[in-house]
């Protein structure tokens, strides 16, 4: 005990009179517990057989020296739809307190977790068992996301944080795969946000990386790359937890891929990136934690007519036939198709230093190259996936260039037409609005 006194006393006087921070983690299992359809790919045609590794929730509670509390959720999930994110959100406030903008949920965007809600509701032949299977496994998952927040907040103890970036180099634009005259810009920075204890003991360790965890695409449960590179940063240093961001990934893949072994590199790859940055020189993460929150409306295209779309029932392909039958549904029911979307913008600023901007939806890469140039490229984390995982962002150049990303998945996602070209301008304007707000602003 004295001598653990005499550490907490060392490290104090290194890093000043006070920690400016709590911290606090706790994690989730959420692997099913029944065959349920998985996530991501519309060509399964059967739920999932088995699983090869656990996939968790997990949530890491930070509290600065003005003892505001905020969280980070990391879920292995394809994405969190607005209706689960709404709820999340109101019973958080309504047991801990924390406010909306103080909380994000994001998702790793795993292609062999289980369907949620009603995301790419169109993409799935779905029969009834199914769909309740969806429905009981969502509102288990949705408690238990509660849960882990309040845990974590529980978990609050003296913290430091530390932040820097590696690299990694396995995403590959993929829209250059089949039109190789394409340009292929990817992000491969790897950012890394470390916990520790007063004393220097790693708690926890958030990264991030800006490619799709789709390297598998059977029937058993797993967490992809990224599930493997948090498996082997917890195993190297015990007593932490790993919670992975998917940054703006969109339009990149781990190439080559489908094999267990290459997902199991790629994690191997990304965790060596995590280490090289934790065994090096970090920056010292500053407080107060200054927090912004805000939908803008993405406006799309002309809807279809209804005409266009009964003649869509007929489609040789059963994906579009339920995209026609879903807008269809609205019509009859509201009267007309949505013109837009109210697509939320959320940005964490820590202290003088870090800016996390978070965003919603698949994000392409042009607006994580375009926020660092911007804001900072050694302090600007952009992560994407999470509050929302409704579309595909794409940006102007990826409109103009057309293809999946700028629409074609659109179908999937059950939404009427493809955005805008001003979509791009909207975002950016949003974020440039909201960090100008918390780099300016007194700690809410």
């Amino acid at each position: 005990m004295r001598n653990l006194t005499l550490a907490v006393f060392l490290a104090l006087a290194v890093h000043g009179a006070e920690p400016a921070w709590k911290a606090g983690v706790a994690r989730v299992n959420i692997t099913p517990r029944e065959p349920i359809w998985l996530a991501g790919y519309a060509a399964r045609t059967k739920p999932s057989e088995g699983v090869l590794m656990d996939i968790w929730a997990k949530a890491l509670a930070l509290e600065d020296a003005a003892g505001s509390t905020s969280v980070l959720v990391s879920a292995e999930i394809l994405g969190f739809s607005r209706e689960m994110s709404d709820y999340v959100a109101q019973r958080v406030r309504e047991r801990y307190g924390v406010p909306r903008e103080r909380l994000i949920l994001a998702a790793t965007h795993t292609h062999s977790g289980p369907v949620t809600g009603n995301l790419l509701q169109p993409a799935y032949p779905l029969d009834d068992a199914q769909r309740d299977i969806i429905r009981r496994y969502t509102a288990r998952f949705l408690d238990q996301v509660v849960e882990v927040v309040g845990r974590a907040i529980a978990d609050l103890a003296p913290a430091r944080l530390d932040f820097e970036q590696g690299l990694a180099g396995f995403a590959v634009n993929r829209r250059r795969v089949g039109a190789r005259y394409r340009p292929g810009p990817v992000d491969q920075d790897v950012p890394v946000l470390a916990v520790r204890s007063p004393e220097g003991r790693l708690r926890a360790v958030v990264f991030g990386y800006a490619c799709h965890t789709t390297v598998l695409a059977d029937y058993v449960v797993n967490g992809d790359y990224a599930g493997f590179a948090q498996e082997a940063i917890e195993k190297e240093y015990p007593g932490a937890t790993a919670l992975f961001l998917l940054n703006c990934g969109a339009d990149a893949n781990p190439l080559p891929r489908r094999s267990v072994e290459l997902a199991r590199m790629y994690g191997q790859i990304l965790a060596a990136a995590v280490r090289e940055v934790l065994n090096g020189k970090m920056k010292p993460v500053e407080g107060p934690l200054r927090v912004a929150f805000e939908y803008v409306d993405l406006p799309f295209q002309d809807p279809p007519s209804r005409h266009d779309l009964t003649g869509r029932l007929q489609d040789k392909d059963a994906m579009h036939r339920r995209w026609a039958t879903l807008m269809l549904e609205q019509l009859d029911r509201d009267g007309r198709l949505p013109d837009r979307y109210p697509y939320p913008v959320q940005v964490w600023q820590f202290g003088p230093g870090l800016t996390l901007i978070v965003l919603a939806g698949e994000v392409v890469v042009d607006y994580s190259l375009l926020f660092k140039a911007r804001y900072g490229w050694d302090t600007t984390w952009v992560a994407g996936y999470s509050n929302d995982v409704f579309a595909y962002i794409p940006s102007r150049r990826v409109l103009e260039e057309g293809g999946y990303e700028a629409g074609g998945a659109m179908i999937a996602y059950g939404q009427p037409a493809p955005f805008r070209p001003e979509v791009e301008q909207l975002v950016a304007a949003t974020v440039e609005a909201l960090v100008a707000r918390v780099r300016g602003a007194r700690s809410r």
